[in-house]
């Protein structure tokens, strides 16, 4: 892990890396889409639900089988009537059937329904979720799966005007909804704090969550609230669920976590010198417990820790020095 400390601040984090340009110049172009779905070398990710499409590499690993739009037969402009421009790639990258696709090639994203997802590739273990193949895709790949599944999410719960109630239309490549008389939309983020806490034996403070079943033991998090700071939400969040008193709050990084629209603001803390360790106790309604653990009892359980692409995994791997397979 020590030499993850030589990345950027953040980069290490399994949903922050992307080498993506979202080309927000190219987006103006009110053609771009109907372009792009008949150029040749635009690279299409398929979405079914909350899964895309990916494949093995010729020589080993994961990747996202992008196709080329005009051969995705029986697909359509009219079977997928809302693609979304994902930007031009920034670095060369091969794809699963060995093609290689050069600097500067264009991604769109469309959504395909059961029935064309199966025509397409009836192999359902090849239509994956992004947090079961995120450590195994390259920078690229994760980046763009990512911003494509936050954009989708964004279309999904965003069919109506807020202000009128009639329907929006997609433009700007997808990246703006607006409604009969030009007012609108743009894609939210939810932002969320995410606590690594600590005490004097350097021993880490992690919580479960009541809905968890089997249960295992996280980070303390929870949605920054209106008119509040990173740095206000954090303490707070963390006296509310674990009756803990925080101090030297330090910044870690952040990654974007989809599901459907937040982005995690990742902290470590300590425990209030005043306050006894022992003192810590779960609130009455979101955790059923919070308890400290040593590096050793991590290690020894770790079936107890949340998934491989959480912000939250990465962070208790860094505080223990080394990954916890």
């Amino acid at each position: 892990m020590d030499a993850q400390h030589n990345l950027p601040l953040g980069s290490w984090l399994p949903l922050a890396r992307c080498a993506v340009d979202r080309d927000a110049n190219g987006r103006q172009d009110p053609q771009l889409l109907e372009h792009l779905l008949m150029h040749p070398n635009t690279r299409v990710l398929l979405q079914n639900r909350d899964t895309v499409l990916v494949g093995a590499l010729p020589g080993g690993g994961l990747a996202l089988d992008l196709r080329v739009f005009t051969q995705l037969r029986p697909v359509t402009a009219a079977t997928a009537p809302n693609p979304l421009y994902l930007g031009k790639i920034l670095h060369e990258r091969t794809n699963t059937d060995g093609r290689v696709d050069p600097v500067g090639t264009s991604v769109i994203a469309i959504e395909v329904d059961d029935f064309h997802a199966q025509q397409i590739e009836p192999n359902q273990r090849r239509w994956e979720q992004l947090t079961e193949v995120a450590l195994e895709l390259s920078d690229l790949d994760v980046g763009l799966f990512t911003e494509a599944l936050a954009l989708r999410n964004f279309h999904t719960s965003h069919r109506y005007s807020p202000r009128t109630g009639a329907p929006l239309t997609s433009t700007e490549g997808g990246w703006v909804l607006r409604d009969s008389e030009g007012g609108a939309v743009f894609p939210r983020t939810d932002s969320a704090v995410i606590v690594l806490v600590t005490d004097a034996d350097d021993r880490i403070l992690l919580g479960a969550n009541r809905n968890w079943s089997p249960r295992f033991y996280s980070l303390l998090a929870g949605f920054v609230e209106p008119g509040e700071s990173f740095e206000q939400a954090a303490a707070r969040e963390v006296l509310e669920e674990a009756a803990a008193e925080i101090v030297e709050l330090n910044y870690v990084g952040s990654q974007p976590w989809p599901f459907p629209a937040s982005l995690m603001v990742g902290f470590t803390a300590k425990l209030a010198p005043h306050q006894d360790p022992a003192t810590v106790c779960a609130d009455e309604f979101e955790l059923a417990e919070v308890r400290w653990f040593t590096r050793a009892e991590i290690r020894e359980h770790p079936e107890l820790l949340p998934g491989r692409s959480s912000i939250a995994r990465a962070m208790i791997e860094q505080w223990n020095g080394q990954p916890i397979e």
